[in-house]
């Protein structure tokens, strides 16, 4: 009964973050716009109270980047609220429950409030920053603010008392406890997690630039506020195309090389001449250090119309001159081609080192049974490979938005003939870069939807080899 109690307190919490109510209440509207230079065109668009969900607003039609970062800090902090509430509701209604007794059900909850009271506590601390930065009292807390800290603030301090009944209860210890057991494995965490923190956490800032005009007078903080108007540029350049093409290449790329990767390693590992081995490693591996510079001569001069190799055999035997460079349907094929070419050998060592890592007795034993060479890799190399495959195939998912820059710009550079078939976000990013200079928000923007897209792939892949072979998956 008292996690229905505490499932409506929750509830009431996610009702208050709703933008039906202002957490940002306008005061002295006089003051505040004449100290931000506010012009009557522009009072019109301002109101005199915000929610988190429009506070944005303020920052763009004001034009004051400064509070950017917070408001975007405010708006994530709501939408983390949300869901832990929501999540904890639905598990409280449904019964559901991790771990001994209700320590999960109470976990699920002290999050839920935790992020409740983040919020509140952000959003007075952003009240209080910008009637400094601004010097003035132009802005106050709604009530939704107080009512919202002080609620969330008391269930957390309940939840707490129930979760150390229960640990009592059932004998579980918490942090503190782990913390004061094994002090030294956790001070020896410190250095990994101060490298993170500083390569690759505190760098994630920078994807405010997604969302500002940036300018170097003004700097990151300060820059004009744009909102979404750089993801509108890139829908408006054919966000679709670009989209299509970059995926498409990464599921050939990902689905043709991965399988090429098995069929190598298996016929290397089955190669009983020494010499013979390591001379088809050393030769299938040579490829991947032949620069993309030296790749796009060698591409040249065997495709080029004039003096390429391919059109000089062509005109020897009486044929026509082809024209690749003016021709975008042959490039998906080269494309897919000499990125192959270049990475077989690199990605077939991983598979060889799992393949040689197998126990030769299950070989021995299969032989001893009567089993021929195709039925021992189909019944004990692949087997023993597929942990490999998925995990390789996850990390190759996390990044099916990220192109191969480098091969696709030597190979095709700034050749608009080719760009229809053969563009990718990557390489449009990079002219767009190089053509408009301090294109750095419409940059960060492409690269933000990017990850974005990449991490919702490999979420979904993640749960379905989940739900298929739980022991494969990342998480």
């Amino acid at each position: 009964m008292r996690n229905k109690w505490i499932s409506g307190i929750s509830a009431v919490c996610l009702i208050l973050l709703l933008p039906f109510f202002n957490w940002i209440r306008v005061v002295n509207l006089v003051d505040l716009f004449s100290r931000i230079g506010v012009t009557k065109d522009m009072a019109a668009d301002l109101l005199t109270g915000y929610n988190l969900y429009n506070l944005l607003s303020f920052v763009q039609y004001a034009n004051q980047g400064v509070l950017g970062l917070f408001a975007m800090v405010l708006l994530i902090l709501a939408a983390a609220a949300i869901y832990f509430n929501a999540a904890f509701i639905i598990r409280t209604v449904f019964g559901l429950k991790k771990g001994k007794g209700e320590l999960g059900l109470l976990a699920a909850g002290k999050c839920a409030f935790l992020f409740q009271f983040l919020t509140a506590a952000a959003t007075l601390i952003f009240i209080v920053f910008s009637n400094r930065h601004f010097k003035t009292t132009g802005f106050a807390p709604g009530a939704a603010v107080i009512i919202s800290l002080v609620i969330s603030l008391l269930s957390y301090i309940y939840i707490k008392i129930l979760e150390k009944r229960e640990r009592e209860k059932y004998r579980e210890h918490g942090l503190w406890v782990e913390l004061k057991r094994n002090w030294v494995l956790f001070v020896m965490l410190i250095p990994t997690f101060i490298y993170f923190m500083i390569n690759n956490y505190l760098p994630m800032l920078g994807v405010y630039f997604a969302f500002t005009s940036f300018n170097f007078r003004d700097g990151l903080w300060s820059s004009p506020f744009t909102g979404f108007k750089n993801f509108e540029f890139l829908i408006k350049a054919d966000l679709f195309r670009l989209t299509k093409n970059t995926v498409l290449y990464n599921v050939v790329f990902i689905g043709v090389g991965n399988i090429l990767q098995i069929i190598f390693a298996i016929l290397v590992s089955r190669v009983t001449v020494k010499w013979f081995k390591k001379t088809s490693q050393t030769l299938m591996f040579m490829p991947y250090f032949v620069s993309f510079v030296i790749l796009k001569v060698i591409v040249y001069n065997v495709f080029e119309y004039q003096y390429g190799l391919i059109n000089n055999l062509v005109t020897q035997m009486g044929g026509e001159r082809i024209d690749f460079y003016n021709n975008p349907s042959y490039w998906p094929f080269l494309i897919t081609f000499f990125y192959l070419w270049k990475n077989i050998g690199y990605g077939m060592v991983v598979y060889l080192a799992t393949i040689m890592g197998i126990d030769n007795e299950i070989y021995e034993a299969a032989r001893v049974d009567g089993a021929n060479d195709l039925q021992q890799i189909w019944y004990i190399t692949l087997p023993h490979i597929k942990p490999t495959f998925i995990i390789l195939l996850l990390y190759a998912l996390g990044s099916i938005m990220k192109g191969q820059f480098e091969l696709f710009y030597q190979l095709i550079g700034n050749n608009g003939v080719l760009f229809n078939a053969t563009d990718i976000f990557d390489t449009y990013v990079y002219r767009i870069t190089m053509t408009q200079p301090l294109s750095i928000g419409l940059g960060t923007a492409a690269g933000l939807y990017q990850s974005l897209f990449g991490f919702l792939i490999i979420v979904i892949v993640n749960y379905v080899v989940k739900k298929r072979n739980p022991e494969y998956a990342l998480f």
